[in-house]
């Protein structure tokens, strides 16, 4: 007899300043591919994906925000209900680490209930590094949150921090010290930290939206177009 797998739904909401390749995270885990010329999001992206861990089906919605200025108003609106947020990062650009400590503020600010907070340094593969590995990690812990690293153009390290969500929104739901297990994380080089999992995978749809004044607008935006950044 086959067993039912077990579905868990969860909410991740992505943060960072504009250009830090936060779209670039996501499609490349969503969708496997990667694109230099992925334009600035408008309001906000939506994204669904299914993670497989151990016999758990961890139902994904990953909304991308815009990290422009005029729309920081907007971005409250879409952490309603969320388990988990991404703090994205540029290694490569010291004010796009100081301005995600804003966003960190804003978040804490606006939140009811406890979330899983992850910070995310991305383009390992470029040379000139203005944010140490040490710094980061150092951050990340004074704010009770994970760390990774990761490069949206080699793909490295990007299933690791999914997994790592969907493992937490698991425990948390569960409440099973089984899958403490699962927290385990190995070093697969001196800037990647990994996680293992038996199988997982991904589906996607995403689309573009143009956020009103209200909540109740957020699932009813004006499609603008299928990608963004």
């Amino acid at each position: 007899m086959i067993q039912k797998m077990q579905v868990i739904n969860g909410k991740l909401v992505v943060l960072g300043h504009q250009g830090v390749g936060k779209t670039s995270t996501i499609l490349r885990y969503v969708e496997k591919i990667f694109s230099t010329e992925t334009p600035s999001t408008v309001g906000a992206s939506f994204f669904t994906s299914r993670i497989d861990v151990e016999g758990i089906t961890v139902k994904l919605q990953v909304w991308d925000t815009a990290g422009q200025e005029r729309f920081k108003s907007m971005t409250p609106l879409f952490y309603r209900n969320a388990n988990g947020a991404l703090l994205v990062f540029d290694i490569t650009q010291r004010d796009t680490f100081d301005h995600m400590k804003v966003w960190v503020t804003e978040l804490k600010r606006n939140i009811d209930e406890p979330i899983f907070i992850y910070v995310v340094g991305n383009k390992i593969d470029l040379d000139n590094r203005e944010v140490s590995y040490e710094e980061a990690l150092q951050y990340s812990h004074s704010i009770d949150a994970k760390y990774f690293e990761c490069s949206a153009k080699e793909d490295k390290g990007i299933e690791q921090i999914f997994l790592s969500l969907a493992r937490d929104i698991i425990m948390k739901s569960t409440n099973n010290d089984a899958y403490k297990s699962l927290e385990k994380f190995e070093s697969m080089d001196e800037n990647v930290l990994l996680a293992s999992a038996s199988d997982q995978n991904a589906t996607d749809v995403g689309h573009t939206e143009i956020v009103g004044a209200s909540i109740n607008s957020i699932a009813h935006g004006d499609i603008v177009a299928k990608r963004c950044c």
